[in-house]
């Protein structure tokens, strides 16, 4: 190679370099500037809200970011000033608790559940009431929280409903959200639990004992909103499209989720 034909390979070589590292720099940077959209949702949702986000990010630029809890914990993060887009509740009171945050006409109902209590699967499952949780040998019973997470609200709902509220407080074992009630049981902790009838579903070591008539339970909803001030209004808003989806109401329906009950005033 001559001085010339050396001096046109390292200026197309330079030149090649010099490209490759600005179409890095581009890809590294519309990585880092890929849009998020921070869903907070209720923990019963977990799975399949994973799977919703899955099917939207591969049609959209947008990034979904869950945060998963009681929905009255995420509440009390939405009123502290957390950076949220979107809020999935389980319970229409706690979208009210937010107020003038939610951004107007902007619900979506989603699905509805039903209340389950669950066993360990070494232990008997074929019980005909609620009674069964009167049993001497159902000693331990976890809820949610029922001063706050909707489970717990619900199911104090149901068993007052039924008569039996009062003799069961001494047994009652409260946790942060419906999840840890079903972990209490899948880890032996208790001898039952009130969770819904979704999160039976994904149960590993306990099985449903009773199965609450949805006309004898607490109308349980689901509902998504978007909040006023989100840091990504517009991603907030596509998302909620979806959701309206018949693919995203083929995911619920897949993960036992029943179609939305009608409610009453949508903020």
């Amino acid at each position: 190679m001559n001085r010339i034909e050396s001096a046109v390979y390292r200026n197309t070589a330079g030149a090649l370099l010099a490209l490759l590292l600005a179409l890095s720099g581009l890809t590294a940077h519309g990585q880092s500037r890929r849009e998020e959209v921070l869903v907070s949702a209720a923990s019963s949702l977990s799975e399949v809200l994973g799977q919703v986000a899955r099917a939207f990010e591969a049609r959209d630029a947008s990034r979904i970011v869950l945060n998963l809890g009681a929905s009255n914990a995420l509440v009390r993060q939405v009123l502290a000033g957390a950076p949220v887009d979107v809020f999935v509740s389980a319970d229409d009171q706690q979208i009210a608790q937010l107020g003038e945050l939610v951004r107007h006409g902007s619900r979506i109902e989603l699905a509805s559940n039903q209340l389950a209590v669950v066993v360990p699967d070494d232990r008997p499952s074929n019980w005909t009431s609620i009674k069964g949780l009167l049993d001497p040998k159902v000693r331990r019973v976890a809820i949610g929280d029922p001063a706050g997470v909707p489970a717990g609200v619900y199911a104090k709902q149901y068993l007052t409903r039924a008569g039996i509220w009062n003799a069961l407080q001494p047994r009652l074992v409260p946790t942060g959200s419906v999840r840890l009630a079903l972990a209490a049981v899948e880890a032996g902790s208790v001898d039952a639990a009130i969770v819904y009838r979704t999160d039976a579903t994904v149960a590993r070591r306990s099985r449903v004992a009773w199965l609450v008539p949805e006309d004898e339970g607490p109308a349980i909803r689901y509902a998504a909103v978007a909040l006023r001030g989100a840091p990504n209004a517009r991603g907030a808003g596509r998302f909620l499209d979806f959701l309206r989806s018949p693919e995203a109401a083929a995911l619920l329906r897949g993960a036992g989720f029943s179609p939305p009950r009608s409610s009453a005033g949508n903020p």
